[in-house]
């Protein structure tokens, strides 16, 4: 018995060697159970590799708590409706100023058309380089994806650049129809522009040639099909966007009190963007609610 015990010992520990060469395994999604996921990676010494792992408590924003831009919501839903009904659209960009509701409007669209077969994977920068891997992944889903890269800024040399551009359009393999790519940036080409790059801009006649390296720099974007634009709030905008909020937490009525101190935390804050006005309404209700709290123990 006691040479049987040290044989299954030595057995054991043989598997566990043997188990750091064998590659990660990882579970297919459940596409039904969840419908936002993200991509993630792995590694060890021997192997690297990436999956899809499901995201159980998305952002529950919906369409109709984002004011202010509702051009570029009543663009991007048509876009994403076509999309799930089965129809032809296209991979959208959505440039801007910061805290204007971009990645929010994405994260809404889900919430809309999550019944509808809509699913979304969120992809990292840094981990661009595997979009032919995730596109292989699901290409045979009946589900239509959106890939969702947020708040995008390259280098013109950084590897997830050059894919990205590749997956856009470029690629001698046809992306899956039942993919496309959402991102954001707050840049409109996503690289740094800068004034040397238009040292060798030639001008032949009236025409203007720019130069190789601007081109190389706009050729990204110009890969994406739907472009959207958001601007600042004016106060108007960011105060109706505040009291929304404040609704939403429970405050009925925009006291000039309330209104003073929206301004005042924009002012500090140097912007009056939607996310602005979203932390304002949130410390103003928790405010409020700690006071009275404060009472009800006295």
């Amino acid at each position: 018995m006691s040479d049987l015990k040290k044989l299954s010992q030595r057995a054991n520990r043989l598997l566990d060697r043997l188990e750091k060469f064998l590659p990660y395994e990882q579970p297919e999604p459940d596409w039904q159970a969840a419908y936002a996921f993200r991509w993630c990676k792995y590694s060890n010494t021997y192997h690297a590799g990436g999956y899809i792992q499901a995201i159980h408590h998305p952002h529950p924003i919906t369409l109709s708590a984002l004011c202010g831009i509702d051009e570029q919501k009543q663009r991007i839903e048509q876009n994403t409706r076509q999309f799930v009904q089965g129809f032809s659209a296209n991979n959208v960009l959505l440039t801007g100023a910061r805290g204007t509701g971009k990645s929010s409007l994405i994260k809404a669209l889900l919430n809309q058309y999550a019944q509808d077969g809509l699913r979304l994977i969120e992809v990292e920068k840094h981990h661009l380089v595997d979009l032919h891997d995730i596109v292989e992944k699901i290409d045979q889903r009946p589900e239509r994806f959106i890939l969702f890269c947020d708040d995008l800024s390259f280098e013109s040399d950084e590897p997830g650049y050059k894919a990205l551009k590749v997956v856009l359009d470029g690629s001698i393999a046809t992306v899956s129809d039942n993919v496309l790519i959402y991102a954001t940036s707050n840049r409109r080409h996503m690289v740094p522009e800068l004034m040397r790059d238009n040292l060798d801009t030639q001008h032949i006649g009236e025409e203007v040639h720019p130069s190789e390296t601007v081109e190389e720099k706009i050729s990204l974007s110009e890969r994406f099909g739907l472009w959207l634009s958001f601007y600042p709030f004016d106060q108007d905008h960011y105060l109706e966007i505040a009291y929304y909020w404040l609704r939403h937490y429970g405050i009925y009525k925009m006291t000039p009190s309330i209104y003073a101190a929206a301004l005042q935390w924009a002012l500090l804050r140097g912007s009056r963007s939607g996310r602005v006005a979203w932390q304002f309404a949130r410390d103003w209700a928790g405010q409020q609610q700690s006071l009275k709290a404060s009472r009800n123990d006295s």
